[in-house]
């Protein structure tokens, strides 16, 4: 072989050595493995669709009275978390609903919020959890004549668009007791709709109005109390040994 294609080949094979063993630039990471401290982390449960797009809509206002809704009739595996009164501000529920991807309802009563503005503006502005109506000072409204109950429902209304910017337009009878004249009153206060519920956390056990699980569309009554954390906990994991992903309830009463 000729000196110069001795030469030639040698150069070649020194090249791919070299190519061969170069590192290349390191690529950047689409899910980052270790966000910066502070950073809030990933929801447990993915989001199967863009929260806050309507999904459903409630029942029309009729004959100047809210409709009633217990569940969502839907046969996507899709379950909904309520929680009520807000008479125990618990610190860890921040933390807790980001990371679990619930987006709850508070249905909220004035004479708790009173001087927890602040607690319960951060898990409106930063847990994603939508505001209730629960009145004021959660009586019993059945029975009630139609100006106590009207202005039960619309101070509490009226308070928390002030305090929140926001007004609720869901409404929850305490003790999940109504009659006719709460139907009116709500409307008449700017409600769209009666949310009562199918199943409870209490205790720390899930408990079930029909059979032994959770069903798709089951609306879950929880509350602010000392077993917070207990409670929350326990309504996640009821709903993945399901297999049901908490999603927005306002999504589908849109």
């Amino acid at each position: 072989m000729p000196k110069r294609t001795r030469v030639g080949c040698a150069l070649v094979v020194v090249l791919s050595l070299l190519v061969s063993c170069s590192t290349p630039d390191p690529q950047p990471d689409s899910q980052q493995r270790n966000p910066a401290p502070g950073a809030a982390p990933a929801p447990v449960n993915a989001a199967p669709y863009p929260f806050g797009q309507v999904q459903q809509k409630a029942p029309p206002v009729a004959d100047g009275k809210v409709p009633v809704v217990r569940s969502i009739k839907t046969d996507k595996p899709y379950v909904f978390i309520t929680m009520d009164d807000g008479a125990v501000p618990d610190p860890q529920a921040q933390q807790l609903i980001q990371q679990s991807g619930a987006h709850p309802v508070l249905f909220l009563n004035q004479k708790h919020v009173k001087g927890h503005e602040a607690y319960f503006k951060g898990l409106l502005d930063s847990a994603g959890a939508s505001l209730g109506d629960h009145t004021v000072t959660h009586p019993n409204l059945k029975g009630k004549p139609y100006d106590l109950q009207h202005k039960e429902i619309c101070d509490d209304a009226d308070d928390f668009a002030r305090e929140f910017g926001q007004r609720p337009s869901l409404f929850r009878p305490p003790y999940g007791n109504y009659d006719q004249t709460t139907l009116k009153a709500a409307a008449d206060c700017g409600m769209r709709v009666a949310v009562l519920w199918t199943a409870a956390v209490n205790d720390g056990v899930v408990q079930f109005q029909v059979g032994d699980k959770l069903r798709p569309g089951d609306i879950v009554l929880m509350h602010f109390r000392k077993t917070f954390a207990e409670d929350f906990n326990a309504f996640i994991a009821q709903a993945k040994k399901d297999g049901l992903t908490p999603v927005p309830l306002p999504d589908f009463l849109g």
